[in-house]
């Protein structure tokens, strides 16, 4: 199972503050553990939203609002795509973290199955060739 690990800004993160370079190198550490142990998929921060567009959509409307956004606890800072047997080995995992304070939820990521007989053959081939061409570019 894949789950998406989400970190959660805070104001200080939307202030624009960098972490210090013992932060850097902990999280560099973490990360490098759960690469080694075939867990890690992928993993980033983000930019703060001063730096970011939100798209509202309406119908066939779209409007386009330039960052910084309102309600930082509620933005997301940063994230990991992680491979665990379960939930509860995610939780585990990401309880290392080497977080000091904050927040991050953990999300299971749909899988072709979990959409019973609406995701058809002829979608599955297609979810297949995107998957193909999309790692194709990294």
């Amino acid at each position: 199972m894949r789950f998406m690990v989400i970190v959660k800004g805070d104001e200080k993160y939307e202030a624009g503050a960098m972490p210090t370079e013992q932060e850097l190198a902990d999280m560099g550490k973490f990360n490098e553990e759960l690469a080694n142990a075939g867990k890690m998929l992928a993993g980033e921060g983000l930019h703060p939203t001063s730096k970011a567009a939100r798209i509202t959509y309406s119908g066939d409307h779209r409007t386009v609002i330039d960052g910084p956004f309102a309600g930082a606890k509620e933005l997301i800072a940063g994230f990991w795509i992680i491979q665990a047997d379960s939930l509860q080995e995610a939780v585990d995992l990401m309880k290392r973290a080497p977080f000091r304070e904050g927040d991050v939820d953990i999300r299971q990521v749909f899988e072709a199955d979990d959409f019973g007989d609406a995701f058809t053959p002829e979608l599955r081939e297609q979810e297949e060739r995107i998957r193909r061409q999309a790692e194709g570019r990294q």
